[in-house]
């Protein structure tokens, strides 16, 4: 039995990226995860990977994966998959949300007037998308008085990174489970916030193999990156503390909490913190 044995998580965002190593370590664990995302046929988007894959590598790895296909865009959408989870397991216990609306010009170096108004699309499906899943999540949890609701953010809350958008949306993030922790507390359900730095996923590997100077900017040098799994092995440990309401409100590095919990990556290093040259967390604990 894994550490997460009878425990349920949705998972958001998870086709490829973060979101699928986040499913794929909590399912490793024990868990049952609900893999959402888009993409559901191979080859309709550009990178590789579907909710269906990850749900099946979350078997493989000793839980269960379920997949859905939700545009977390699409509130109706949202609300069916949570309504879903309440019928089929009458629990929640964690919700990742890391679904986020990257456009492609993201790391291109136009300051934000020579760029589409559309790139606010990482405000819905990143900010608001949070909320809405939030929402959701936290009438599962506060009637069962348990939960985790973690954030995936970045150094960029309070260091610029790629551009105004991006950084507006993920300073949000923070702030949103910051308080959201305050209204959950008297109901026993966590909320935090962490920080990713650069990880290996199958937009950065590209990225970072076809632009030209990306290795050497201070949010993409590889040296300091992590696998996508790192972070899921930082959230198994979160949601198994006895204490994690301690912990509650606040925003953290992934890196250090890591070093807290003794979590390394799946290649045995230690994810350095980026704290002393790219910043530090605004939020503490409530």
């Amino acid at each position: 039995m894994g550490a997460l044995t009878g425990r349920v998580a949705v998972v958001t965002g998870a086709s490829r990226g973060i979101g699928k190593g986040i499913a794929v370590a909590l399912a490793e664990q024990g868990a049952t995860v609900y893999v959402t995302g888009r993409t559901v046929t191979s080859g309709t988007y550009p990178l590789p990977g579907t909710v269906g894959e990850t749900a099946k590598e979350c078997d493989r790895r000793g839980g269960k994966g379920i997949a859905v296909r939700v545009d977390h865009g699409d509130d109706a959408q949202v609300a069916a998959l949570f309504d879903r989870v309440a019928r089929e397991q009458g629990r929640l216990d964690i919700l990742v949300n890391n679904a986020f609306s990257l456009p492609e010009d993201l790391t291109d170096p136009n300051p934000f007037w020579e760029k589409p108004l559309s790139n606010w699309e990482m405000v819905d499906v990143g900010v608001r998308s949070n909320f809405v899943a939030a929402w959701h999540a936290a009438n599962i949890m506060a009637s069962q008085k348990s939960g985790l609701v973690v954030a995936i953010s970045g150094y960029t809350g309070v260091s610029y990174t790629y551009g105004v958008v991006f950084g507006t949306a993920k300073s949000a993030v923070d702030r949103m489970a910051r308080d959201m922790a305050v209204e959950l507390k008297p109901h026993d359900v966590a909320s935090i916030s962490i920080w990713q730095g650069l990880t290996w996923t199958e937009r950065a590997e590209r990225n970072l193999a076809n632009i030209p100077g990306l290795a050497d900017q201070a949010s993409t040098r590889p040296e300091n990156g992590c696998s996508p799994e790192y972070p899921g092995r930082v959230i198994v440990a979160l949601a198994t503390d006895p204490d994690i309401m301690k912990r509650s409100g606040g925003t953290f590095i992934t890196a250090e909490l890591g070093r807290d919990y003794g979590i390394t990556d799946i290649d045995g290093t230690m994810v350095p913190s980026l704290r002393t040259t790219r910043g530090e967390p605004i939020w503490s604990p409530v």
